[in-house]
């Protein structure tokens, strides 16, 4: 009980004293130290600002230079986009010059085929490998071959066209990324401290996989421009060959085509001359035969006027033949009428065989008539064909400069 009442132990003054002195050096020294944490708060505060407000800045005006980067090729690809878009429209009217050019060809193709079976139902002599035949060969060749050709190119347009219209997708698909983009940085730039619907977002700062380079980004803009660019030269260059293409097979069948016509007029004159020289030689012929038909009637009443005299002359001879004895006188007379008998007998024969000889010339100009007759008809229907068949036929084709 006593212990528990035992007073304090008691310090001594310098104790105190010191104690007093640590206190106040301590205070003094936890001050400082506060005092120098608050003056490199501030200086930090200051730094950061600066800093913030620096990087800010430089934020901001990267946002700008994006900004006018994205609006350049922006542009640029607005520009390919209205070229390839033109010259894919221009070429599309290219294509319908090519699809009626190559439509144009059908007629022409079937007439000369026509012209050429018509032709085969020439008759006789006249279905002949003729100059006209050759040409129409030849024009029905040329117009396959320009249609083979035109179909070739009509393929090829048709490419061109599908690969303008991909240049043009890839723009499309570019620009499109680009507004997208153009709108992200606007609204990046907008924003503020004071911005009500600024937030934090933790993964914001995470790269993924999909992040591309600034050389890969400039780089995908530049590769669908110079695609574009290409395939608009391409189709230019497309264009110029159809434009040569087209001109070129107008003027050669064009000028087949008035080949084969001047090989009809020629091959008609021809034929009509042939048959007006044929005419002719029939009316001779005609005539001819006019004349050996007289001829033979006057032959044959030569022979038939000469019986009664052969008759007078043989009945005299039989009658003296009867005188009696020496009065049967081998005398002048009768040497007379047997010389008569003799002769008119044998101009007889001779009128025979003259007119034996007429009829057979007369078989042979009847057999030469009826092949005039024939050949002008052959003729006829060789200027039929030709004239009226293939030329009219003809005058149907008109060869258009598409």
């Amino acid at each position: 009980m006593a212990r528990l009442l035992q007073a304090p132990p008691k310090f001594h003054p310098s104790e105190w004293d010191i104690a007093n002195k640590m206190q106040c050096a301590s205070t003094e020294s936890q001050k400082s130290r506060s005092e120098r944490v608050i003056a490199e708060s501030q200086r930090l505060l200051d730094e950061i600002e600066k800093t913030t407000q620096k990087t800010r800045s430089d934020v901001n005006k990267k946002i700008e230079q994006r900004q006018e980067e994205i609006k350049f090729w922006k542009q640029e690809l607005n520009n390919k986009l209205e070229q390839i878009v033109h010259e894919t429209e221009v070429l599309l009217t290219f294509k319908t010059r090519l699809e009626k050019s190559l439509e144009s060809c059908k007629e022409p193709l079937v007439i000369a085929q026509k012209c050429l079976l018509n032709r085969q139902r020439r008759a006789g002599i006249d279905l002949v490998h003729d100059e006209v035949e050759q040409e129409l060969v030849k024009e029905a060749e040329v117009l396959q071959g320009v249609i083979a050709l035109l179909e070739r190119t009509l393929e090829q347009t048709n490419e061109q066209i599908r690969l303008n219209r991909s240049a043009k997708y890839n723009l499309e698909m570019d620009l499109k990324d680009k507004f997208t983009a153009l709108m992200i940085d606007d609204y990046c730039a907008s924003l503020t401290n004071n911005t009500p619907d600024i937030r934090y977002a933790d993964n914001a700062v995470k790269i993924e996989g999909n992040f591309v380079g600034p050389e890969d980004w400039v780089d995908f803009s530049n590769i669908n421009v110079e695609k574009a660019d290409k395939q608009r030269n391409n189709s230019l260059a497309l264009r110029a060959l159809i434009d040569s293409i087209l001109s070129q097979t107008a003027n050669d069948i064009r000028k087949q085509y008035e080949m084969v016509n001047v090989a009809f007029r020629n091959r008609v004159k021809e034929v009509k001359d042939a048959k007006h020289k044929l005419e002719t030689l029939l009316a001779m012929v005609m005539d001819e035969t006019a004349s050996q038909e007289k001829n033979i009637a006057a032959l044959k009443k030569a022979i038939a006027d000469k019986e009664g005299p052969v008759k007078v002359a043989q009945t005299r001879l039989e009658a003296r033949n009867h005188r009696p004895n020496v009065e049967l006188c081998y005398d002048t007379v009768q040497y007379r009428l047997t010389s008569e008998v003799q002769e008119i007998t044998k101009n007889i024969q001779r009128l025979k065989d003259t007119l034996a000889q007429a009829e057979t010339e007369l078989k042979g100009l009847s057999r030469r008539q009826l092949s005039l007759e024939e050949e002008i008809q052959v003729k006829e229907n060789t200027l039929y064909i030709d004239e009226v068949l293939c030329m009219q036929m003809r005058e149907s084709v008109y060869i258009n400069s598409f």
